[in-house]
């Protein structure tokens, strides 16, 4: 971007909040909130969560595939994986043939596959259901974003690193939406590196925050979101200069993906949350080669994030959490692929995990109009990461009590 083009951009800072004429991290980044909180518990001050958002409804009859049964290949005689090239799990079950590397990790007991999960009432629609696990109420009940109802509520116990959360993605995840604390989201590292070695772009914004706008103006809005962003960029610029990755990742979204995470963990060890994700998972038609790729390059961006982890001495301080915002119908339609489902798989990954499988494996025969039926809330998955790995109040966040599972290690 030239000079004359981003000095216009940062100048209209009420612009930025409505989204016009912004690039596309500080359009994401100014989304604010100022609604006051609750109170709640300090997080942990060790771990990390990563959650990884695979976008379009990933297809968990295909990504673990319950081959011997019979039901599976009735539903769908054209797209069932056939039990020669699986990564066999157990006599029933193997992960699709393109996961090898989350395989090996699985043997090696550093993957919880926790099946069946979803919701009551399951949503179809893209957004509506992806609105629910990010604001994780069903009911619409509860305002903001779950981990940023977290933060709330650490930031009623002392001050937050500016880097306690950080978003990479184009949008910023409504997960991360906050009444009170500000979580930054950059489209990619090259975003915070680009901006702070620029001193027009760091005067720029700075002149933003030196204006006294209304409390609860858009344009206060944007200037809460800019600060956020610029203490983050400041925190981040030393830091990740200190760490070069030395596993080998993909060219692909998942692979520069866990790349950048990797980076930052490694490097800012103030950071407890980083949330990206990545798309192409709403395979209506002709599923088999896309979901495939998917999976393969899904599989060994983690696991080289894993190797990452362990080579860097942080291993036993991360988790991946991975979700998508539903599964796929439980039978093929007429384009060789599948519609939107209800419940699929969710994967937690790390050294602290307790790996296997969790939850009952789906019932083919017993489906919830045509769909594979939930049975375990995704809320539980989320109240077990809060309360036994991110410190949190898990009824605090989530609006009430939901029972935990035994996903992780004591």
């Amino acid at each position: 971007m030239s000079e004359i083009t981003r000095r216009e951009l940062f100048r209209q800072g009420t612009l930025i909040a409505v989204g016009l004429s912004a690039p596309s991290w500080l359009s994401a980044i100014a989304r604010a909130d100022l609604v006051r909180s609750a109170g709640g518990n300090r997080i942990d001050p060790n771990t990390v969560l990563v959650v990884c958002q695979l976008t379009g409804g990933n297809d968990g009859l295909n990504t673990l595939v319950p081959y011997t049964d019979p039901a599976y290949a009735k539903l769908r005689p054209t797209i069932a994986l056939k039990e020669d090239g699986l990564h066999k799990i157990e006599e029933s079950l193997g992960f699709h043939p393109s996961m090898g590397a989350l395989a090996e990790l699985y043997r090696k007991g550093k993957v919880a596959v926790v099946q069946g999960v979803g919701y009551p009432n399951s949503n179809r629609s893209h957004f509506k259901s992806m609105d629910i696990w990010h604001s994780a109420s069903p009911e619409g009940r509860l305002k903001h974003g779950w981990i940023g109802r977290h933060f709330d509520l650490a930031l009623q116990g002392g001050v937050l690193s500016p880097v306690a959360g950080l978003g990479l993605s184009v949008e910023k995840p409504m997960a991360l939406s906050a009444a009170q604390a500000s979580v930054p989201c950059f489209a990619s590292l090259a975003d915070i590196q680009a901006m702070v070695g620029d001193a027009d772009s760091e005067r720029l914004l700075r002149e933003i925050q030196g204006r006294d706008a209304e409390a609860g103006s858009a344009t206060r809005a944007v200037q809460m979101a800019n600060r956020s962003a610029l203490d983050a960029m400041a925190e981040l610029k030393t830091r990740l200069a200190t760490f070069e990755t030395s596993q080998r990742y993909g060219e692909d979204s998942f692979g520069r993906g866990f790349q950048q995470v990797a980076r930052i963990v490694a490097s800012s060890p103030a950071t407890r949350v980083v949330y990206f994700s990545t798309g192409g998972f709403d395979t209506h038609a002709r599923q088999a080669d896309q979901h495939a790729t998917l999976l393969k390059n899904f599989s060994e961006a983690v696991s080289a994030f894993q190797t990452e982890m362990e080579a860097c001495g942080r291993a036993d301080k991360v988790v991946v959490m991975v979700f998508s915002e539903f599964g796929r119908r439980a039978y093929e339609n007429g384009s060789v692929g599948t519609d939107h489902g209800k419940a699929s798989v969710m994967f937690l990954i790390g050294t602290k995990v307790k790996g296997g499988l969790h939850g009952p494996k789906p019932d083919l025969t017993n489906l919830d109009d045509g769909d594979v039926a939930h049975a375990i809330d995704f809320r539980q998955v989320y109240a077990t990461a809060l309360d036994q790995w991110m410190g949190s109040d898990s009824a605090g966040v989530l609006g009430q009590q939901f029972p935990t599972l035994p996903l992780l290690k004591g």
